[in-house]
């Protein structure tokens, strides 16, 4: 696409996909209009950068359709200097959302390639290799947690890595149809859970739902 067409695409993208699904957020709308999803997408699909749908990325990994990225990003509702947890970070582009919008991000994938390729991309976002499936072990408490992929249910542990009035954006259940969830820690032994749509992702690996044995 020429630069033209690649600026009419994304205002596309922002004004009749996002802006739509109840995206309203200027601080999200503008990040989205920043941060070029396009240099995130694999090469051979990068004609479809803007286009409202999951775009495989390899390892059995997709990226979120905008739409989704846009509900989330506007339910977490990073601050500046807010310390972000991103569990799946694929090609990079939510990591980058999340540090235009001011957090301190730290993203973690199972699939080393994935944080390789991502180094380039995301400067001033720490990058971790490792399995996230039941947690993340790192001895922190955020303010931030965004699973980027879904979960058959979500692991006790995230919800201790938050801080007080901290956030988790998780997409849990089985295909056909899944709920993003939006908790919010209230307190030391309190937490809130808002279901805030319906959408269905690839699961996590290590994080699908569990076989029903018979005997």
């Amino acid at each position: 696409m020429s630069a033209l067409n690649v600026e009419q695409a994304r205002f596309n993208m922002v004004e009749q996909q996002v802006r739509p699904w109840d995206v309203l957020d200027f601080r999200v709308l503008d990040t989205l209009r920043a941060v070029r999803r396009e240099d995130f997408v694999p090469q051979a699909l990068r004609a479809q950068a803007f286009s409202d749908v999951m775009l495989p990325i390899g390892h059995g990994q997709v990226m979120m359709p905008p739409v989704v990225e846009g509900r989330m990003l506007q339910a977490l509702a990073v601050q500046p200097g807010e310390q972000v947890l991103e569990i799946g970070t694929g090609t990079g582009f939510t990591a980058a959302c999340l540090a235009h919008m001011g957090g301190q991000v730290t993203s973690v994938d199972i699939f080393p390639a994935f944080i390789e390729a991502a180094r380039a991309r995301l400067p001033g976002v720490t990058l971790a290799t490792g399995d996230a499936s039941a947690g993340w072990d790192d001895g922190k408490r955020y303010d931030v947690i965004a699973i980027t992929g879904a979960m058959a249910e979500v692991p006790e542990s995230y919800r201790l890595k938050l801080n007080d009035g901290g956030r988790l954006f998780v997409i849990v259940g089985e295909a056909p149809i899944m709920q993003a969830l939006l908790i919010t820690r209230e307190g030391e032994d309190s937490w809130a859970c808002e279901s805030l749509f319906e959408t269905c992702l690839p699961h996590l690996i290590h994080a699908e739902p569990k076989p029903d044995f018979t005997f």
